[in-house]
């Protein structure tokens, strides 16, 4: 009998829907498909497409309230944030349109050969398992670029919020897609690891949390697999004696608070010179207070539940076993099933929880440090290396301070994002390989040396 997986809705408690899981049968065919179709999409030209992601790019556009609302149910975004993110899909989708032929060229290389360059093909068959938190955006970001180089994708998504995933495949084939090109799978972690296995898939992009990025990395590398890990963080927000905090107050709140603070790129440690620790605390906290908390479907909701009960429950014993450690609680750390309260927490230091790990929720830990010279050794102080973010007016010693971070990303006065024309990844425990930009298109390719004589 099949197992059963249902969605249910974290803000409400309700029952969404229940899908049923695919036998192995049913597995082998998805994978027969996307193997028999990778061999007639890797010859379609390039333009022709870049042609089908126009077309997917304006059903995301037009179907972006029904996709919204739907990823809102499902893992309880804001529907403000879940209509930007649709719109973030598009305009990725469209960078690719602009760019992927040129991307993919041959690139010429003067040898001794009469001839030889670098030919970008594609590698198969690729899968992707996704986590709930973007739950089209990280599809998208992975999918197009992967697809547009010419190969095929069986996507594994989060168990709640298997309705988006199946919708994604949708989309897909209604802006005209070849059958096999994007799948989603409605299968178990067994399930998959057998499919790692199989010789049909060429390799794996996986984004979600460190234990995960190991296990993944560990069966990948038995097989031979090539892998894209995009993992946890537990990014920095350096705060510097001269920053204006009036002009980035908000950028600094929504950091850590947006998505309800379930981000791996969120500011988690707010790490601040003590001149300005007093004013900096009390101007965040009054931001913070002041947020909009409510029914994820209401378009002036800023901040609402989490995902799930037991995310909340995990944020709660980190915030706990941190003040058990000698941290104090400004604000906050009440929780009521799957919400939990914007919380503010300070004196926190190196072993504890919400200093060394990585918190998924409302929690922001706010570190005093005495200069600037100790701010940037605290910020590196960490397993993870995803991105960092420093306020200050001085942006030119900052750039000095480029290379002292060994993160993925490091922002000057703003938000640490992606964005398609760069590339995103981490360090260390944040994972490896790149996504977005030129640099993504080219994870999933074969660079072949070319080299011919007359």
């Amino acid at each position: 009998m099949s197992k059963i997986i249902k969605t249910i809705n974290p803000y409400t408690g309700a029952s969404l829907e229940s899908y049923k899981q695919f036998s192995d049968a049913t597995l082998e065919d998805y994978i027969n498909r996307a193997e028999e179709t990778f061999h007639e999409w890797k010859t379609t030209e390039i333009s022709e497409r870049t042609d089908l992601f126009k077309q997917l790019a304006d059903n995301l556009i037009k179907n972006k309230q029904h996709y919204s609302e739907l990823m809102s149910k499902e893992m309880g975004k804001p529907i403000s944030q879940s209509i930007a993110e649709i719109e973030k899909c598009a305009l990725l989708t469209d960078f690719y349109v602009k760019n992927a032929e040129d991307f993919l060229a041959d690139e010429i290389i003067t040898t001794d050969a009469s001839e030889s360059f670098i030919s970008y093909d594609p590698l198969g068959c690729i899968l992707g398992i996704m986590p709930w938190n973007y739950p089209f955006w990280q599809v998208i970001r992975f999918a197009v670029p992967t697809i547009a180089a010419g190969n095929t994708v069986l996507l594994k998504h989060a168990a709640n919020v298997t309705g988006c995933a199946l919708i994604i495949e949708e989309l897909f084939k209604e802006s005209g897609f070849p059958k096999g090109c994007f799948q989603t799978l409605v299968v178990d972690h067994a399930q998959i690891e057998n499919l790692i296995a199989d010789n049909r898939i060429q390799a794996v992009s996986l984004t979600g949390s460190e234990k995960a990025g190991r296990h993944i990395a560990a069966l990948a590398g038995k097989n031979l697999k090539k892998t894209v890990l995009e993992l946890g963080g537990n990014n920095a927000c350096i705060v510097l004696a001269d920053a204006d905090l009036d002009s980035y107050m908000d950028i600094m709140v929504n950091a850590r608070m947006q998505n309800t603070g379930q981000s791996c790129i969120a500011a988690k440690r707010f790490i601040v010179e003590e001149s300005i620790y007093d004013t900096f605390l009390e101007k965040f906290k009054n931001k913070v207070s002041a947020i909009k908390i409510g029914d994820p479907l209401k378009l002036d909701t800023e901040l609402t539940v989490l995902a799930r009960e037991d995310l909340a429950e995990t944020l709660k014993k980190q915030v706990d076993d941190s003040v058990k450690k000698g941290a104090k609680v400004l604000m906050g750390n009440k929780m009521d099933k799957t919400y939990f309260e914007p919380t503010i927490i300070t004196g926190v230091k190196p072993g504890m929880p919400v200093f060394d790990d990585e918190t998924f929720g409302p929690v922001a830990a706010i570190i005093k440090v005495k200069n600037a010279d100790e701010a940037y050794e605290m910020a590196t102080n960490s397993k993870f290396g995803l991105g960092s973010m420093i306020f200050t007016q001085d942006t030119e010693a900052a750039k000095l301070q480029i290379g002292r971070i060994p993160d993925g990303a490091f922002f000057i006065n703003d938000i640490v994002k992606s964005d398609p024309r760069l590339p995103f990844g981490g360090t260390k425990a944040s994972g490896f390989g790149r996504e977005l930009s030129e640099e993504g298109i080219h994870e999933f390719v074969n660079k072949k040396t070319v080299y011919i004589n007359l």
